[in-house]
């Protein structure tokens, strides 16, 4: 399978977008005050710094997420959420995105856990489920497996 580097495609302005619409659905406020009322401290490569106007607390856009000390650009998160939700392999990722595999796969689990805790605990209220219908041949085969050189196994 030939690995692609579409991050050297996506831009970064537009993907720091969509991250702060994605992780702060409500509005970027300060995780020690609460208050959506900032300022511009610094531009660090990609990712903007604040300060609150409330409580001068220094927060960025991945402040109190499971990016929180990463150093990569906005595309390599786009694209590491996207290959995740796709189910791509923490192996394919990794080579893909020039992240190691254990930090990959460390930010997987990471997630993977938030989604599960932040799940709904109750039913949905529909009386009806619709599901899509799905064929898989998982292992069935028309004849048994050849042996050679074994006698068959006898019944017990």
């Amino acid at each position: 399978m030939i690995d692609f580097p579409i991050d050297d495609l996506l831009d970064e302005e537009a993907c720091l977008h969509w991250l702060e619409k994605h992780l702060h659905p409500e509005g970027v406020k300060c995780p020690k005050c609460g208050a959506d009322q900032r300022r511009l401290a610094q531009q660090n490569q990609s990712w903007p710094a604040w300060r609150c106007k409330a409580c001068d607390h220094y927060h960025t856009l991945l402040s109190g997420t499971v990016f929180e000390k990463t150093r990569q650009p906005p595309s390599k998160i786009v694209l590491l959420l996207r290959g995740i939700a796709k189910g791509e392999s923490t192996a394919r990722l990794s080579r893909e995105l020039g992240i190691g595999r254990v930090r990959v796969n460390e930010l997987r689990q990471q997630i993977q856990r938030n989604l599960l805790e932040s799940r709904p605990k109750e039913p949905l209220p529909d009386d009806v489920l619709e599901a899509d219908e799905l064929y898989q041949n998982a292992g069935e085969k028309k004849r048994a497996a050849s042996r050679p050189g074994r006698s068959t196994a006898k019944a017990r």
